[in-house]
């Protein structure tokens, strides 16, 4: 793939993808960054964002305890779900349909080498979406990710989780936003270890109408704003084909 401006970022709009399919292609993603990075000459490579929903699964980060994981591989298979132990930070957390996952696979080389900042980067890309739909989202300290409240609804309630891993500079894993996301499915973990708060949603947080595929175009506008780059949006079969030029790997079909 020939080289590209420095700070261009290619969203591909994958539709539902499994897990296990998109853990894969955003470790091939990864790899070929850094491959790019290490040549002679060193060649620049778009940093690519991966938005799709997941079919219902649970995931494990690497510090986080099984035990917050409160049902058996029997009931997992009852209520239509699957179980992951991944590389990220954080805990367990869920993925589902109704909820728009985020996987930003950038070079930090080319932005800032600051994990720090860019998880409240990532933060502030949220909380600028909520805004958009008339939630005031919020962070709390020492808790990554965005929150809602505290308020007349109660206490502060989860909208947003994040977790992230970084090698050579080169992320993946991201961020996951309840649109219309079941809450129920909560009810099986402690998400994210945190035990004496709740989770919310758009939908249960806003009177208007609200989907995936709503939010979408605002997350994509907050990524080019506040890291001051060129976005280019790719979908369906587009994506899909960039994607095969990244990786210099046929990409099947990967949506519903």
């Amino acid at each position: 793939m020939s080289s590209s401006a420095p700070n261009e970022i290619v969203v591909c709009h994958l539709g539902r993808v499994s897990y296990e399919r998109a853990q894969g292609l955003q470790e091939q993603v990864q790899e070929c960054l850094i491959a790019a990075k290490r040549a002679e000459p060193p060649e620049t490579q778009p940093h690519v964002l991966l938005l799709l929903e997941h079919p219902p699964v649970y995931t494990l980060g690497k510090s986080g305890d099984a035990g917050n994981l409160l049902v058996s591989e029997e009931r997992l298979d009852a209520i239509g779900a699957t179980f992951h132990r991944i590389g990220r930070g954080g805990d367990v957390t869920f993925h589902g349909p109704g909820q728009l996952v985020g996987y930003p696979l950038f070079d930090l080389d080319r932005f800032f080498t600051d994990l720090g900042r860019y998880l409240r980067t990532l933060e502030a890309i949220v909380l600028r979406t909520c805004a958009d739909f008339g939630v005031t989202g919020t962070r709390v300290d020492g808790r990554t990710g965005v929150w809602v409240g505290p308020d007349e609804r109660g206490l502060e309630r989860k909208i947003c989780a994040m977790g992230v891993r970084c090698s050579r500079w080169v992320t993946m894993h991201g961020f996951a936003l309840n649109v219309t996301t079941d809450l129920d499915y909560f009810d099986h973990i402690v998400p994210c270890g945190i035990d004496d708060r709740g989770v919310t949603s758009l939908a249960e947080e806003t009177a208007a109408s609200v989907a995936v595929e709503d939010v979408r175009g605002p997350v994509t506008e907050h990524v080019a704003a506040l890291f001051d780059a060129e976005v280019t949006e790719r979908h369906g079969a587009k994506a899909r084909s960039f994607l095969g030029e990244v990786t210099g790997e046929r990409i099947e079909a990967l949506g519903r």
